[in-house]
């Protein structure tokens, strides 16, 4: 088997700041048109009144979550990109752009917005202005998607994006439209009304910053990409897989044919380091084949040493750099049928253990 671990750069922490509340810098750019405005008032109801229980969402786009994972950011946050599919072939409008709209809400409830002070122009202001203050969630952005062919690709169309919150259970809604288009229809035709999708996730994040030995989510990979450079902020938002110099393109349905290989990565966080703040990390990968409702051992690669031996002479835990693991295994040599990877990390300096599981399928092709 081939251990082939993927490095990302030791500032990984710094690429990892992500903006929050840019829904309300949207909404207030003086140089946004009327027509977008209006439809950013649209969405923002549509939501709004799903959450409210006074209206039902419709999912006429096939919206589907598939799948959400869990990297730590910074100032007590945690960084959770996320993927949904949609069906394009429902897309009926030409030169079709969606509405994609995405908010994050506490399950525990939002408290309510705060009153503005009263003043002598109060009764003014309420005459003039009769619209409530927008409650501010802990996170909520929207953006334009266009819907291109992808030349060699059929099926549901993959969205990525992410969102920035503290640790919490928390109900995601997304929101998937048709763009309204500029010209409006042809007289005597029928009125445009967008297909619109909603759904709503619950998600519960877990806490990187309590001080005990943990791991973000294994991302397991379709494929990893080195990245030439860093990304701007508009295609970082596009791309939330891309970490630091290396962009992930996550696995959705974990079946592999013999000819492929799991590809796994994970960053490890809080463990206790040494004298010279180097950490004294084991990682084994054990693998597990079920049958009839057993496991039975199937195979193991050789443990990853990180320590102040297998380290670079610069990583310093104290400085913020990231302990990071992952292997590619060929798939080449697994018979047919259902697995289970046991990945076992080990802090030796603290004397802690944790493992995560990653289930997958192997078949002939």
């Amino acid at each position: 088997m081939v251990d082939r671990r993927q490095a990302i750069g030791l500032a990984l922490a710094a690429a990892l700041v992500f903006s929050t509340g840019l829904v309300a810098q949207k909404k207030d750019d003086k140089k946004q048109d009327e027509a977008q405005k209006k439809e950013l008032q649209t969405v923002l109801k549509l939501v709004d009144d799903v959450a409210a229980g006074t209206a039902q969402p419709t999912n006429d786009l096939a919206l589907t979550w598939m799948r959400e994972d869990f990297i730590k950011a910074q100032g007590n946050k945690e960084y959770i990109p996320f993927v949904v599919t949609l069906d394009p072939s429902k897309i009926t409008t030409p030169n079709p752009n969606l509405v994609f709209y995405w908010r994050a809400v506490p399950k525990a409830g939002m408290p309510a917005p705060a009153a503005a002070p009263a003043g002598k122009d109060d009764k003014k202001d309420k005459d003039k202005d009769k619209a409530k203050p927008r409650v501010e969630y802990p996170y909520e952005d929207y953006n334009v998607v266009p819907v291109t062919p992808t030349p060699g690709q059929s099926g549901p169309m993959r969205i990525s994006r992410s969102f920035t919150v503290p640790a919490g259970a928390y109900d995601v809604y997304v929101l998937a439209k048709e763009a309204t288009p500029v010209t409006p229809p042809a007289k005597g035709a029928p009125p445009f009304v967008a297909k619109t999708s909603l759904i709503k996730q619950s998600v519960t994040v877990p806490d990187f910053w309590n001080g005990e030995l943990s791991t973000s989510t294994v991302l397991v990979a379709e494929r990893i990409d080195p990245l030439p450079a860093p990304l701007t902020p508009q295609q970082q938002e596009e791309r939330p897989y891309a970490l630091g110099q290396m962009e992930i393109v996550p696995q959705i349905a974990m079946t592999y044919s013999k000819k492929g290989e799991l590809s796994v990565f994970m960053l490890i966080y809080n463990p206790k380091s040494d004298s010279a703040n180097k950490p004294d990390v084991v990682v084994e990968y054990n693998f597990y084949q079920k049958q009839a409702g057993t496991e039975k051992f199937f195979n193991k690669t050789n443990p990853t040493n990180l320590n102040a031996q297998t380290l670079p002479p610069q990583f310093d835990m104290a400085a913020g750099h990231q302990l990071q693991a992952g292997q590619a295994v060929p798939l080449a040599s697994f018979p047919e049928g259902d697995y289970r990877l046991e990945i076992k990390v080990t802090d030796k300096v603290a004397n802690k253990t944790l493992t995560r599981d990653v289930n997958f399928t192997v078949t002939a092709s």
